[in-house]
């Protein structure tokens, strides 16, 4: 398989999904603003996704992928198919129970998770009915990443990177033909989002059947496999916590500031988490599957090779796009967002976030790869400990942050933190031999200094020729948009070509 042409195909599957998000968020930003609505909107989608993020897409992938790799190599079909069954009969058991008790409760995990709004019982009223609507959410995009897992872990890459374009779309079709069939409108989304919740998880059913691994669920629990998963997603479920947990506490905080704080943080989120989707999520999703083969074969010399490829991938790609988005924060968001309802204040107070998150893009990105190398070989306990770490690093510089910068002071502190999980987690890396940093490497990074510095350079002049970014249309925006971006990579790919940095050296293939 080869690694680089893997990864395009993913990262292009992602950058349609991305896209599809850019147009949904436009359309919510234009039709609805930054208001009581959108932050109810926010603030109840989120919830369902935290959980989804804390014992599906991550602790769950973390400790499945490595015990199906193994299966795969080493048990017979039967065996496969009757671990893949219990694993499924006990995600739904267990998802069906949380799903029940969270729409039941919705108005108190509201308070909980924003207090702020209590201060307002229409806003709170309005989130709660959300979040009932949306609960079930939860279930539907579990089943989703386990049959993502799956095919995964036979290499289908592009079909799950593919699956989130259905409920982008679902929210597109929602938000400009079924709103005004809603009151408040702003529910048509939470209905938009079980809509295409459905149809993202029953897109993968065809191939999970084409590999055979389309099973029927048998509530057999006593499964070894099923046990051994149990096992080690408690480590892995306190580790993908800390992130989540740190992201509901910055919600509080959000929560208790001015109005529209937390559709800034969302809008600027949603940016900073496009290049880390394309870039960290899809070269993670390649690198974990590879990895993992590679380490329960044995061969570690392979293993340790895939990592620095991965390793050197990220640092060529996160270093230019964090410039960029540092330097273009205020073109994008006003291309992108201010229409409608989303006003001069708005561009403003999302730009100051976005520019913070850049600050930690480059860790965003390296975060994955490294905490990869972990899972692959089992290795939990490590990447959980520091996430935890991290998290009270976060919440202790919450408070002097936010005095000081307002919302844009959460953006900052998850930066800052985030930085200190890379440094700690490659420290780690770095006792075991798996990575090691050399002559040769601060001769690599000094190249993408370079070059950066010099794709900045040219940045400034074509910005100082471009009229104002909110004068004209949005098709002539987004071409002015798109040319300063090309430029800008065109021009940082030569520079790097120049000083012997070639992207199609990386082509790394292994069986």
């Amino acid at each position: 398989m080869n690694l680089l042409k893997s990864l395009i195909s993913v990262s292009f599957m992602t950058l349609i999904s991305r896209i599809l998000g850019f147009v949904r968020d436009i359309l919510i930003a234009s039709i609805f603003g930054a208001s009581m609505f959108t932050d109810a909107f926010f603030i109840s989608f989120k919830i369902p996704n935290l959980l989804c993020r804390i014992f599906s897409d991550g602790a769950f992938s973390q400790a499945f992928i490595p015990v199906l790799m193994e299966y795969k190599t080493n048990e017979n079909q039967k065996n496969l198919q009757d671990f893949i069954s219990s694993i499924s009969s006990f995600m739904i058991f267990f998802l069906f129970l949380i799903t029940i008790l969270g729409m039941f409760f919705s108005q108190f995990v509201i308070s909980i998770s924003a207090p702020g709004f209590s201060k307002i019982p229409e806003k709170l009223i309005l989130s709660a009915n959300l979040l009932t609507i949306m609960f079930p959410y939860i279930l539907l995009i579990s089943l989703s990443s386990f049959f993502s897992s799956i095919l995964n872990s036979w290499n289908y890459f592009s079909i799950p990177a593919f699956s989130p374009i259905f409920l982008n779309i679902s929210i597109i079709i929602f938000s400009i033909f079924f709103s005004t069939f809603f009151h408040p409108s702003i529910i048509s989304l939470a209905w938009a989002v079980i809509i295409g919740g459905l149809i993202q998880c029953s897109y993968q059913l065809p191939f999970l059947y084409k590999i055979n691994m389309l099973v029927i669920p048998n509530f057999r629990w006593n499964n070894i496999g099923l046990l051994r998963v149990l096992r080690k997603m408690g480590p892995a479920i306190l580790g993908a916590s800390a992130n989540q947990v740190s992201l509901i506490i910055n919600t509080i905080f959000s929560s208790l500031l001015n109005a529209g704080s937390i559709s800034w943080i969302y809008y600027a989120d949603r940016l900073i988490e496009f290049p880390v989707g394309i870039l960290g999520v899809s070269l993670s999703t390649i690198l974990f599957s590879s990895l993992t083969k590679n380490y329960k074969s044995g061969v570690i010399s392979e293993y340790k090779k895939i990592f620095n490829w991965g390793f050197r991938i990220s640092l060529i790609l996160s270093l230019p796009t964090a410039a960029i988005i540092f330097f273009l924060s205020t073109p994008i968001i006003t291309v992108l967002f201010q229409y409608g309802k989303f006003t001069d204040i708005d561009v403003l107070m999302t730009g100051t976030s976005l520019k913070l998150y850049s600050f930690g893009l480059i860790s965003f990105i390296l975060v994955k790869i490294l905490a990869s190398a972990f899972y692959a070989c089992e290795e939990i306990n490590t990447p959980m400990k520091i996430s935890l770490f991290t998290l009270v690093l976060t919440q202790l510089m919450n408070p002097f942050f936010v005095f000081y910068f307002k919302h844009a002071g959460l953006a900052l502190s998850i930066s800052i933190s985030s930085w200190i999980n890379f440094l700690l987690l490659y420290w780690k890396l770095h006792r075991r031999k798996i990575i090691s940093f050399t002559y040769k490497e601060l001769i690599f990074i000094i190249h993408i200094i370079l070059s950066t510095l010099v794709m900045i350079i040219i940045l400034f002049f074509i910005l100082h020729m471009m009229p104002l970014w909110n004068i004209g249309s949005f098709f002539n925006k987004m071409i002015r948009l798109f040319l300063v971006l090309l430029v800008s990579g065109i021009v940082y790919f030569l520079m790097l070509n120049i000083l012997g940095v070639r992207l199609l050296s990386f082509s790394y293939k292994f069986s």
